[in-house]
Protein backbone atom coordinates (compact mmCIF):
# COMPACT_ATOMS: atom_id res chain seq x y z
CA UNK A 1 0.00 0.00 0.00
CA UNK A 2 1.78 3.36 -1.30
CA UNK A 3 2.00 6.15 1.37
CA UNK A 4 -0.54 9.10 1.06
CA UNK A 5 1.31 11.33 -0.95
CA UNK A 6 0.37 14.80 -2.24
CA UNK A 7 -0.87 14.48 -6.09
CA UNK A 8 0.00 17.99 -6.33
CA UNK A 9 3.05 20.75 -5.08
CA UNK A 10 3.22 24.25 -5.20
CA UNK A 11 6.00 26.34 -4.39
CA UNK A 12 6.45 30.19 -4.66
CA UNK A 13 5.61 30.21 -8.52
CA UNK A 14 4.95 26.65 -9.79
CA UNK A 15 2.35 24.30 -9.42
CA UNK A 16 4.30 20.47 -9.75
CA UNK A 17 1.25 18.16 -10.35
CA UNK A 18 0.16 14.67 -11.96
CA UNK A 19 0.29 14.87 -15.74
CA UNK A 20 -2.88 15.28 -17.87
CA UNK A 21 -3.48 14.26 -21.25
CA UNK A 22 -3.30 17.98 -22.63
CA UNK A 23 0.70 17.67 -21.45
CA UNK A 24 1.86 15.41 -24.05
CA UNK A 25 1.35 17.90 -27.11
CA UNK A 26 3.48 20.64 -25.51
CA UNK A 27 5.51 17.43 -23.68
CA UNK A 28 6.35 16.09 -27.45
CA UNK A 29 7.77 19.59 -28.76
CA UNK A 30 9.64 19.79 -25.93
CA UNK A 31 11.66 16.55 -26.48
CA UNK A 32 11.90 17.47 -30.06
CA UNK A 33 13.23 20.84 -29.59
CA UNK A 34 17.19 20.52 -30.24
CA UNK A 35 17.72 22.92 -28.16
CA UNK A 36 16.40 21.17 -25.34
CA UNK A 37 17.56 17.55 -25.96
CA UNK A 38 21.47 19.08 -26.59
CA UNK A 39 22.85 16.84 -23.88
CA UNK A 40 20.69 13.66 -24.46
CA UNK A 41 21.77 11.26 -27.15
CA UNK A 42 19.03 12.37 -30.13
CA UNK A 43 15.63 14.37 -29.43
CA UNK A 44 12.29 11.90 -29.13
CA UNK A 45 9.75 11.15 -31.34
CA UNK A 46 5.99 11.74 -31.01
CA UNK A 47 6.18 7.73 -29.82
CA UNK A 48 8.98 8.04 -27.97
CA UNK A 49 7.93 11.16 -25.76
CA UNK A 50 4.47 9.69 -25.43
CA UNK A 51 5.90 6.35 -24.11
CA UNK A 52 8.62 8.10 -21.99
CA UNK A 53 5.23 9.99 -20.06
CA UNK A 54 3.59 6.59 -19.95
CA UNK A 55 6.55 5.33 -17.97
CA UNK A 56 6.28 9.06 -15.70
CA UNK A 57 2.71 7.78 -14.90
CA UNK A 58 3.66 4.22 -14.03
CA UNK A 59 6.20 5.61 -11.67
CA UNK A 60 3.85 7.71 -9.89
CA UNK A 61 1.48 4.83 -9.96
CA UNK A 62 4.16 2.21 -7.94
CA UNK A 63 5.49 4.88 -5.66
CA UNK A 64 3.42 7.71 -5.02
CA UNK A 65 5.72 10.48 -6.34
CA UNK A 66 7.71 10.81 -9.85
CA UNK A 67 8.34 13.43 -11.93
CA UNK A 68 5.66 15.91 -12.14
CA UNK A 69 4.17 18.05 -14.48
CA UNK A 70 5.60 22.16 -13.87
CA UNK A 71 2.79 24.47 -14.68
CA UNK A 72 3.90 28.34 -14.11
CA UNK A 73 0.19 30.04 -13.10
CA UNK A 74 -0.79 32.89 -15.21
CA UNK A 75 1.77 31.84 -17.65
CA UNK A 76 1.87 28.21 -19.26
CA UNK A 77 -0.15 25.43 -17.86
CA UNK A 78 2.84 23.31 -19.16
CA UNK A 79 6.69 24.14 -18.80
CA UNK A 80 8.07 20.55 -18.51
CA UNK A 81 8.96 18.62 -15.64
CA UNK A 82 10.59 18.46 -12.11
CA UNK A 83 10.97 15.46 -9.56
CA UNK A 84 11.90 12.18 -8.74
CA UNK A 85 13.11 8.95 -10.44
CA UNK A 86 14.57 5.83 -10.44
CA UNK A 87 17.46 5.20 -12.74
CA UNK A 88 16.65 2.12 -15.32
CA UNK A 89 20.39 1.12 -15.36
CA UNK A 90 23.05 0.07 -13.01
CA UNK A 91 25.93 1.77 -11.53
CA UNK A 92 28.36 1.92 -8.49
CA UNK A 93 25.15 4.49 -6.85
CA UNK A 94 22.13 2.01 -7.68
CA UNK A 95 19.39 1.94 -6.44
CA UNK A 96 19.48 5.12 -5.65
CA UNK A 97 16.31 7.64 -6.03
CA UNK A 98 17.20 10.78 -9.06
CA UNK A 99 16.39 14.39 -8.57
CA UNK A 100 15.94 16.03 -12.29
CA UNK A 101 14.55 18.26 -14.31
CA UNK A 102 13.23 18.97 -18.09
CA UNK A 103 12.05 22.75 -19.20
CA UNK A 104 11.11 24.18 -22.42
CA UNK A 105 13.65 26.36 -23.62
CA UNK A 106 11.48 29.40 -23.57
CA UNK A 107 10.99 28.70 -19.38
CA UNK A 108 14.95 28.81 -19.29
CA UNK A 109 17.02 31.75 -17.24
CA UNK A 110 13.95 32.54 -14.94
CA UNK A 111 14.63 30.37 -11.86
CA UNK A 112 12.21 28.22 -12.16
CA UNK A 113 13.87 24.88 -12.66
CA UNK A 114 16.07 25.50 -9.31
CA UNK A 115 13.02 26.78 -6.93
CA UNK A 116 10.78 23.70 -8.49
CA UNK A 117 14.01 21.40 -7.30
CA UNK A 118 14.32 23.05 -3.84
CA UNK A 119 10.36 22.23 -3.45
CA UNK A 120 11.16 18.78 -4.60
CA UNK A 121 14.18 17.84 -2.60
CA UNK A 122 11.97 19.17 0.89
CA UNK A 123 9.13 16.97 0.06
CA UNK A 124 11.81 13.92 -0.65
CA UNK A 125 13.57 14.59 2.74
CA UNK A 126 10.46 15.72 4.74
CA UNK A 127 7.64 13.74 3.23
CA UNK A 128 9.18 10.50 2.19
CA UNK A 129 12.07 10.92 4.78
CA UNK A 130 14.67 9.80 1.75
CA UNK A 131 17.84 9.45 3.44
CA UNK A 132 19.51 10.90 -0.18
CA UNK A 133 18.80 12.26 -3.63
CA UNK A 134 21.23 11.78 -6.52
CA UNK A 135 21.31 13.48 -9.65
CA UNK A 136 23.38 13.13 -12.74
CA UNK A 137 24.31 15.00 -15.92
CA UNK A 138 26.58 15.00 -19.02
CA UNK A 139 30.06 16.33 -17.63
CA UNK A 140 29.85 18.89 -20.10
CA UNK A 141 25.76 20.32 -19.31
CA UNK A 142 26.71 23.41 -17.29
CA UNK A 143 23.18 24.40 -17.26
CA UNK A 144 22.65 21.53 -15.25
CA UNK A 145 25.23 21.61 -12.98
CA UNK A 146 24.99 24.80 -12.20
CA UNK A 147 21.16 24.43 -10.68
CA UNK A 148 22.43 21.42 -8.93
CA UNK A 149 24.73 23.19 -7.13
CA UNK A 150 22.19 26.05 -6.45
CA UNK A 151 20.15 23.16 -4.67
CA UNK A 152 22.27 22.46 -2.34
CA UNK A 153 24.10 19.06 -4.36
CA UNK A 154 27.96 18.24 -4.10
CA UNK A 155 29.87 16.88 -6.66
CA UNK A 156 33.16 14.17 -5.47
CA UNK A 157 34.67 13.72 -8.69
CA UNK A 158 35.90 10.49 -8.35
CA UNK A 159 31.96 9.27 -8.66
CA UNK A 160 31.74 10.35 -12.33
CA UNK A 161 30.87 7.43 -14.05
CA UNK A 162 30.33 6.29 -18.29
CA UNK A 163 26.54 6.60 -18.47
CA UNK A 164 25.84 2.76 -19.39
CA UNK A 165 22.91 3.64 -21.90
CA UNK A 166 25.51 6.14 -23.91
CA UNK A 167 26.84 4.35 -26.71
CA UNK A 168 31.10 4.31 -26.25
CA UNK A 169 32.89 6.67 -27.39
CA UNK A 170 30.37 9.89 -27.43
CA UNK A 171 30.95 13.00 -25.97
CA UNK A 172 27.82 12.64 -23.48
CA UNK A 173 28.81 9.26 -22.00
CA UNK A 174 31.03 11.62 -19.15
CA UNK A 175 28.64 12.16 -16.28
CA UNK A 176 28.89 13.68 -13.32
CA UNK A 177 26.89 12.68 -9.94
CA UNK A 178 25.92 14.72 -7.46
CA UNK A 179 24.25 14.21 -4.40
CA UNK A 180 21.92 15.22 -1.40
CA UNK A 181 21.94 13.96 1.78
CA UNK A 182 18.72 14.97 4.43
CA UNK A 183 19.83 16.64 7.41
CA UNK A 184 19.01 14.99 10.84
CA UNK A 185 19.30 17.74 13.10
Amino acid sequence: MLPDLPTEMESQRLILRRWKTSDLVPFAAMNADAKVMEFFPAPLTRPESDSLATRIQLHFDERGYGLWAVEIPRVTSFAGFIGLSTPRFEAHFTPCVEIGWRLAAEFWGHGYATEGARRVLQFAFQSLALPEVVSMTAAINQRSRRVMEKIGMTRTPQEDFDHPLVPQPHRLSRHVLYRSRRCLT
